[in-house]
């Protein structure tokens, strides 16, 4: 793959129902179900209602065998109904619901951070090499019965790693980098290999983007390099609602899919299934429409490290970004990237912009070409568009910057769009691109999950109020969970975490640590303040 011409990487096929996933088909869009799965009239209408959207594949939570068993009649409905979309079981923490699920579904996730292992409990754990090689001898024993029953079913497997429900046995090896995340989903693909298993979809994901895409990028050169081309689900995960959660999408999801890295996505919101879809298609079309772009010149040199390392730094105090009525200065550079890099004798900022159809491939190889001949110029990256529609600017520009500030390509950014929006509009997708790429925080960051069955609270609801309560709170991480599968884990670099912890139950977090167990829900949010208003 080049990171300056769009050419999509091949993958292997996996097939859930009617869908087949990698390979040349498309990039397929998906969603999750927030219903109770053992409400098969609510499931199935909910369902239906994402398929109607444009959703290939659904997903319902199954906790138990009793979840499991229903998605039958789930699928049943949906049949009744004229509607084949494929249904995907999500599992944790159970490995006789996915026995189960392998019977009744087209697909079945499951977590190799807690199929076999205990859920995480930040508990530093000791292993000595005989005792590791054990703990693996334990996933064989589990998930080979499992992968039997899939063959026997045709059943397609999705392995998702979250950030936030590694194994205590994976941290103690790797800790919560990448490399863990990596490795938690390998020792299971070595052992469908070694069984001859290949219909298996693979996902990474973290709430944190820039891990997300350095850890996708890491398991395909990883997978690369044991001779596998697994198809990848992409997402992040946690990523909220409204603009926040666009963009943080647009940048991660974005940045893998202009890599030519995915081949199924979920656009993960806090908000009602359906209108994940939309947002979702938007992304993928819009990163396909760079297919078949002028060759874009691959640099025959390029420094190690980010361009950002080797220019002179901003005048700036923060990472800045350029007003849409920004007045041209003088004595800058104003170039294109159809124009050849020359390198200048000062240190004054180059602004860039570019008419390619794949422009942040044309910025990379500008800006390489720039750096390899000595450039120091701090370099502002600048880009019109011109959509009229809000959710277009957000998703549009979350994907075009979002690979250059995560490879550090620029020092500046500017936004030129249409004059429908408002300057504060286009500045707030400005700074939230740059928030979600971690370059520049400029306002409180809510770490939120879109919901699904085990979530036993009004997340939509109790996240507004989150929000509205501590919206001014520059800098400050909250997380609001909806139950602790991923909850104290994918939380935990935020300062503070709400997590369902039952039916009218919340625990309340402080970093990883649990400060208020299972207190009334209508006491939570009140708790939480008093909390963040003490150690302010």
């Amino acid at each position: 793959m080049s990171k300056y011409n769009y050419n999509r990487r091949r993958s292997s096929v996996a097939k859930a129902g009617k869908v087949e996933i990698g390979g040349d088909n498309p990039i397929r869009v998906q969603s999750m179900c927030n219903t109770n799965t053992n409400d098969t009239e609510a499931s199935a209408a909910q369902s239906l209602r994402i398929a109607e959207a444009g959703g290939e594949l659904v997903r319902l939570t199954t906790q138990g065998v009793k979840e499991a068993s229903n998605m039958a009649r789930i699928k049943q409905a949906l049949k009744e109904a004229g509607c084949d979309v494929p249904l995907v079981a999500d599992v944790h923490f159970n490995p006789n619901a996915a026995f189960e699920a392998a019977t009744t579904c087209d697909k079945v996730r499951i977590n190799p951070g807690n199929f076999v292992d205990a859920a995480r409990t930040f508990r530093k754990l000791e292993f000595t090499d005989e005792e590791y090689a054990q703990e693996l001898g334990k996933i064989r024993a589990k998930f080979v019965p499992f992968l039997n029953i899939c063959k026997e079913h045709h059943t397609c497997v999705r392995l998702g790693v979250n950030h936030g429900s590694l194994s205590d046995r994976i941290m103690s090896r790797y800790g919560d980098t990448p490399a863990g995340m990596v490795e938690s989903v390998m020792e299971f693909l070595r052992i469908a290999r070694e069984e001859d298993f290949d219909n298996i979809v693979i996902s990474v994901k973290a709430s944190n983007v820039t891990v997300m895409v350095e850890t996708v990028r890491l398991l395909v050169e990883t997978m690369e390099k044991e001779g596998m081309s697994f198809p990848l689900h992409l997402g992040v995960t946690e990523a909220g609602d409204g603009e926040d959660g666009r963009i943080k999408s647009a940048v991660g999801i974005g940045t893998l899919l202009g890599d030519g890295i995915g081949d199924t996505i979920r656009v993960s919101l806090s908000e009602d299934p359906e209108a994940e879809i939309p947002v979702a298609v938007k992304l993928r079309d819009y990163i396909a429409s760079r297919a078949g772009h002028e060759l874009i010149p691959e640099p025959a040199t390029v420094l190690p490290g980010k361009a950002r390392d080797h220019a002179a730094k901003l005048p700036y105090p923060e990472f800045p970004v350029m007003d849409v009525d920004f007045t041209l200065q003088p004595d800058w550079h104003y170039v294109s990237t159809a124009m050849e890099p020359t390198r200048y004798g000062d240190e004054k900022p180059v602004v860039l912009t570019t008419s390619s159809d794949n422009r942040p491939g044309a910025f990379r190889s500008w800006i390489d070409r720039f750096v390899a001949l000595g450039g120091k110029n701090p370099v502002i990256v600048m880009m019109g568009f011109l959509t009229t529609n809000l959710e277009d600017l957000q998703v549009e520009a979350g994907a075009d910057f979002g690979p250059l500030l995560l490879d550090g390509y620029a020092s500046g950014i500017g936004i030129v769009a249409s004059e429908k929006f408002t300057k504060d509009e286009v500045k707030s997708i400005a700074l939230g691109i740059l928030q979600a790429a971690r370059l520049r925080i400029s306002k409180t960051e809510y770490i939120a999950c879109p919901g699904c069955g085990r979530t036993l609270f009004d997340l939509q609801k109790t996240l507004a109020e989150v929000k509205a309560h501590t919206g001014h709170l520059k800098g400050l991480k909250i997380g609001v969970m909806g139950c602790i599968v991923n909850g104290p884990g994918e939380m935990a670099d935020a300062d503070y975490g709400y997590v369902g912890a039952g039916p009218g139950r919340v625990s309340i977090y402080k970093g990883k640590e649990l400060v208020m167990k299972n207190i009334p829900a209508e006491e939570a949010l009140g708790s939480l303040l008093a909390l963040i208003e003490r150690d302010a």
